[in-house]
């Protein structure tokens, strides 16, 4: 970027020598800012001119004063020029720089990537981010740094050589070293873009080199369960505690659509009387920050009732004993396997039996599961919607029984 560069040349008379020799700065200012610095150059005063900012006359002293002082200024032309070809914004600052000899601090990728995982991890405190959020993050570190060793056999790089071919080459080790899906892989790349976008943000670098990447999540179809699978967990009969309180948790979040972060959160803050005078949750989603409006249905209500008292709930004023992710998701296998479910149950699949059996196939309009669900973006939440087209052919199918006696009737 250009910018406006002035040189003034005048005497320090301040500083005036024991022979009474008064020494020649040179001004340099840069859009406004002044950078003042000696030219090594004395003169007695008298045969100064400040109107022309050159020693007067034409003797041998004031040729060579005088050409010394053009070609500081010719050095100042230079450096603009050279800063303007590697498209660098002139700063009083980076002007200074290279007029110095300074070299520009080089920064390189893994302080970057390691500084944004470690402000992650102090944000996962505050409840900004999700643990798993940050543990993404991490696993992303950790193989973009095997990664480099892989290709390069080094352990970092100067973020200013990354281009598109550092992308697809690392692409290309996802998919293949690590066996990582399309959509994985995608996932990991995405991640490593943030951190680009960072040196892009502080212009550390001025190109993203994610400009001609091309990477696309592939839709993959959604595991639920069905209302009577749904049912048959919520009406089995458990003796063990740790797997009836699994189960509650579990069924409470596929009748209100709650991430596990979520319902692990949720106080009786989030609780509140809706617009038709019953309960409802009121909480913004930890994953998006999203606004989530869910109202209650009898059986949430119940369950929260049963714990409102429980030891866990009380010391950490939440409204469910959450147990860890990993703890809840080992549990469900085995309640999986107990009743017979053939679809491996996870945490997250309560989410989207929520989306498809309880909310969708029953009728309830896309656009009311979409904010029950805190989507951003109703595309997120059509994802889903292939339920409803099962719900259609079996809707059709019955109106086809109904229309057919009337068929024969008319055409006998």
């Amino acid at each position: 970027m250009e910018a406006t560069i002035t040189n003034l040349f005048y005497l320090k008379r301040a500083k005036a020598n024991v022979h009474g020799l008064v020494p020649i700065y040179h001004r340099t200012t840069i859009n406004g800012k002044r950078l003042d610095k000696s030219t090594g150059k004395y003169i007695d005063p008298t045969k100064w001119s400040t109107e022309a900012g050159r020693m007067k006359g034409t003797s041998e002293e004031a040729r060579t004063i005088n050409s010394h002082l053009d070609s500081l200024i010719a050095k100042n032309s230079s450096i603009e020029k050279k800063l303007i070809a590697v498209d660098k914004d002139i700063t009083a600052e980076v002007f200074n720089n290279v007029l110095t000899g300074k070299t520009e601090k080089q920064r390189t990728l893994v302080p970057i990537f390691q500084n944004h995982n470690d402000q992650i991890e102090a944000l996962v405190k505050t409840e900004e981010y999700s643990s798993g959020t940050l543990e993404r993050y991490k696993t992303s570190l950790s193989h973009t740094k095997e990664f480099m060793k892989w290709k390069y056999n080094i352990s970092d790089i100067n973020i200013k050589d990354i281009d598109l071919a550092f992308i697809t080459d690392y692409d290309f080790y996802l998919r293949t070293e690590r066996g990582c899906s399309n959509n994985t892989t995608v996932k990991y790349i995405k991640n490593f873009k943030k951190i680009i976008q960072i040196c892009l943000d502080n212009r550390w670098i001025i190109e993203s080199p994610f400009v001609k990447y091309k990477g696309k999540i592939k839709e993959v179809e959604r595991d639920f369960l069905t209302e009577s699978e749904i049912e048959t967990i919520y009406n089995k009969k458990f003796h063990c505690e740790r797997l009836i309180q699994v189960r509650d948790i579990f069924i409470f979040c596929c009748f209100t659509g709650l991430a596990y972060i979520d319902v692990k959160q949720l106080t009786s803050d989030h609780i509140g009387i809706g617009i038709d005078g019953n309960k409802w949750i009121f909480k913004n989603r930890q994953k998006t920050d999203t606004s989530s409006k869910i109202p209650l249905l009898p059986i949430p209500e119940q369950i929260m009732a049963k714990y409102a008292s429980h030891p866990k709930c009380l010391n950490e004023e939440t409204i469910l004993p959450v147990l860890s992710n990993q703890k809840m998701n080992s549990y469900l296998k085995e309640i999986g396997d107990v009743c017979g479910i053939k679809t491996e149950l996870t945490f997250h699949l309560a989410r989207h039996s929520f989306a498809t059996s309880i909310t969708l196939t029953n009728g309830v309009p896309i656009e009311s599961v979409s904010k029950m669900l805190g989507h951003t973006n109703i595309r997120t939440t059509q994802h889903y919607a292939k339920v409803v087209d099962r719900k259609v052919s079996d809707d059709m199918a019955i109106l086809k029984q109904k229309l057919a006696p009337q068929l024969v009737a008319k055409s006998s």
